[in-house]
């Protein structure tokens, strides 16, 4: 699936699925890009490929960008209320295809709030200060905190870059409040009860950034 929605429950619907299901108001709707992640998340459903494949967000291929623009254009508009760039994978390791719809749905539909999904660690990858790229592309940017200290944090995302990836991750979301209006950090609600939230909810709050404790999707 390229474009979803998510119903209660954490179940992924096609968004004519969706639509028959509440076919008043409006929703968001989310935009998988890519399988590539720089994180193995311990935590992470992208992890189980049987499940994966069953909720059908498991990308056989990657879309190319016109593929991912008519699937958006298909949308009943009218009751779009968010984009969401989201999925399995890390939207940015798609900067260039990313950008391009962001910018896309700026001008065709400038009343739909944007938001992306990911895990901070785009400077690393591309070895520059990402953050600029999203001047005037997006309402909200939400980044995937995890953990209060580098060395949990490795140890939870298993990530690519090793201890560095923590201040890295918290770098960009610094960087992101030049850029974008809504800058907010997670971290799920399973973490143990040994006051990790409590002091994640602390190094945000030193840093000036706003951390959301979302709840944990159980595999």
């Amino acid at each position: 699936m390229i474009v979803y929605a998510v119903e209660p429950g954490g179940r992924y619907v096609e968004p004519a699925e969706s639509l028959a299901l509440h076919p008043e108001g409006k929703r968001g709707f989310y935009v998988n890009l890519t399988n590539q992640c720089t994180c193995a998340c311990t935590f992470c459903l992208r992890s189980l490929k049987n499940m994966a494949e069953e909720h059908s967000l498991w990308l056989k291929s990657e879309p190319p960008e016109v593929e991912v623009r008519a699937a958006l254009s298909a949308l009943p508009w009218e009751n779009v209320s968010e984009i969401v760039f989201c999925g399995f994978g890390e939207p940015t390791m798609r900067l260039e295809t990313l950008k391009n719809l962001l910018r896309w749905i700026r001008a065709e539909h400038p009343d739909v709030k944007t938001r992306l999904n990911t895990n901070g660690l785009s400077d690393l990858f591309y070895g520059r200060d990402t953050a600029p790229d999203f001047d005037g592309l997006l309402d909200t940017v939400s980044i995937s905190l995890n953990a209060s200290n580098a060395e949990r944090y490795y140890e939870l995302t298993r990530n690519r870059f090793g201890l560095p990836a923590f201040d890295a991750m918290l770098s960009f979301a610094e960087h992101a409040k030049a850029y974008v209006p809504d800058v907010v950090l997670t971290v799920v609600d399973h973490v143990e009860d040994d006051g990790e939230i409590a002091r994640c909810r602390a190094l945000c709050e030193s840093r000036g950034l706003r951390l959301r404790v979302r709840p944990y999707e159980a595999n």
